[in-house]
């Protein structure tokens, strides 16, 4: 089984630090390939970088040589363009949003999510809502710091461990990690808190590997039917190679 793994943002490092987590979690059998955007955003944070981000994962899925695959896990917590995705590819795509959330919500009653800054807490809610485990979510919680700030992992893990305090206040039985930059953290924090913590994208790689082992992908029946056919020019007017 071949699993794709695409980054929502253009720094290589935060790319093999992902599929690092993403190997980890992967069973006997399964290859992890990372995907990084040849454009957009280095870190999304907000709206901008993530409408940005959901173009460019696209486009770099759209124009993917490396073979065939079997799953696509998009690690970008929050983002958007699942749905583009899920229209564009012919194989079961997982978000480490939904697939977190889903996996909290049979571990405990309510969770709570911790990101990195505040800004990003109303897009996660968001997103949790139309993936249908909003309900469940007692709190967002920012860390305070930027996505990029994640490589210092002593001040990650201070500033991790007292918005997690927050959310437990808050009502949360169930700790999310808020960013595919965060893969790491679920050990320290759980054994801190006390609390299971699911990682994003060792829970999607797991949930990819799941459907992919039952023989399930995407319904092409509505929601999610193949894009209807019409020219899109994807870059420059005149790049013939870029109209889809």
């Amino acid at each position: 089984m071949r699993i794709v793994v695409t980054n929502c943002n253009t720094t290589q490092e935060m790319t093999e630090e992902i599929v690092r987590g993403a190997r980890a979690a992967a069973g006997r059998g399964t290859t992890v390939t990372g995907l990084t955007p040849a454009w957009g955003p280095e870190s999304a944070e907000g709206w901008l970088d993530s409408y940005l981000s959901a173009a460019a994962v696209m486009d770099a899925l759209r124009t993917y040589d490396g073979g065939p695959y079997d799953a696509v896990v998009m690690a970008g917590f929050g983002e958007h363009g699942r749905e583009g995705v899920r229209e564009l590819v012919d194989v079961p795509v997982v978000d480490i949003t939904e697939a977190a959330a889903h996996l909290a919500c049979l571990l405990g009653r309510r969770y709570g999510v911790v990101t990195t800054l505040e800004r990003s807490c109303g897009q996660i809610e968001d997103s949790l809502e139309l993936a249908g485990v909003g309900r469940n979510c007692a709190a967002v919680v920012g860390t305070g710091l930027g996505v990029l700030d994640l490589g210092d992992r002593a001040r990650t893990e201070a500033a991790f461990l007292a918005a997690a305090g927050r959310a437990r206040a808050a009502g949360a039985e169930v700790l999310v990690l808020g960013c595919a930059g965060m893969t790491g953290l679920e050990r320290m924090v759980g054994d801190e808190l006390g609390l299971p913590v699911v990682d994003g994208v060792s829970a999607a790689v797991k949930l990819a590997e799941g459907l992919v082992g039952l023989g399930l992908t995407t319904s092409r029946a509505g929601s999610f039917a193949k894009p209807v056919p019409k020219r899109r020019a994807w870059r420059a007017v005149g790049d013939a190679a870029g109209r889809r």
